[in-house]
């Protein structure tokens, strides 16, 4: 049943994600706020397709210390999940991208159109300047950077890997910065087809005021994501003793003998 009920959701998911940017490629002509009024549609589309066919629900945690006007949303990644549900969450966003992506037909298009900030990840330190110039700009008018810190997906409890360019961005963007956990690997898993009933849920955490240092914020971005990410993931894993036994802790590692 739950490989009938994935697939189901996966077909579905897609014809959805298709006929939108294919069909809805006009608006495009209404600017990036054409193309966020569709990515919102998308976003919704989806969460009813996950609860109607999978049996998955979605909770939104802490969304009182989701400040109006310019600020950075930097968020745990663990899934495709949160690249369209967290723009239910910023009016105007931009998010910190690859520039694979846009070089995806109609997709990419309206990555473009969106205005989103893209970075070429072969041009090393000067594409991450590029991005911190991008992000004070966009920031000082209003709109809201969507950052990913680790960069790609990541699976649930695998290692923390926190790259430098949301310090960045935060360091040089005088802006507040409000960290985001999220569970979502567990019900829609990286390179996974299965797609497991349960509550998805994003806890919006306190927002960090600018003006720390770099390094100092690093330290507390990382502890305050993966510390409430862990948590969302063991209250999800305690109640669900099918989706414990597909998320396995991993085994312990011996000590070196002398």
């Amino acid at each position: 049943m739950l490989f009938l009920r994935s697939l189901l959701f996966n077909t579905a998911f897609y014809i959805l994600l298709f006929g939108l940017v294919v069909f809805g490629a006009p608006v495009m002509f209404f600017g990036r706020h054409g193309v966020f009024a569709l990515a919102r549609t998308w976003a919704r589309a989806t969460i009813w397709l996950q609860r109607v066919i999978c049996g998955v629900h979605v909770e939104f945690r802490g969304v009182e210390h989701v400040p109006k006007g310019a600020f950075i949303l930097a968020a745990k990644h663990q899934s495709v999940w949160e690249t369209f549900a967290l723009t239910l969450f910023a009016p105007d966003y931009s998010f910190l991208l690859k520039r694979e992506l846009t070089w995806i037909p109609f997709f990419g298009w309206m990555l473009i159109r969106g205005e989103q900030i893209v970075v070429d990840r072969a041009k090393g330190g000067s594409a991450l300047m590029q991005a911190v110039r991008k992000s004070r700009a966009l920031l000082e008018q209003g709109r809201q950077v969507i950052v990913f810190p680790e960069g790609t997906r990541r699976p649930v409890r695998a290692p923390p890997v926190y790259k430098p360019g949301v310090a960045a961005i935060y360091g040089n963007c005088n802006a507040v910065c409000v960290p985001a956990a999220l569970n979502s690997g567990l019900f829609w898993p990286r390179r996974q087809f299965l797609r497991r009933p349960g509550t998805i849920v994003v806890e919006f955490l306190p927002p960090i005021q600018p003006g720390m240092d770099k390094k100092a914020f690093m330290r507390l971005l990382a502890e305050q994501i993966e510390t409430a990410s862990t948590r969302l993931a063991e209250e999800a894993l305690a109640r669900d003793a099918a989706l414990a036994e597909a998320f396995p802790l991993p085994p312990q590692t011996e000590p070196a003998k002398a």
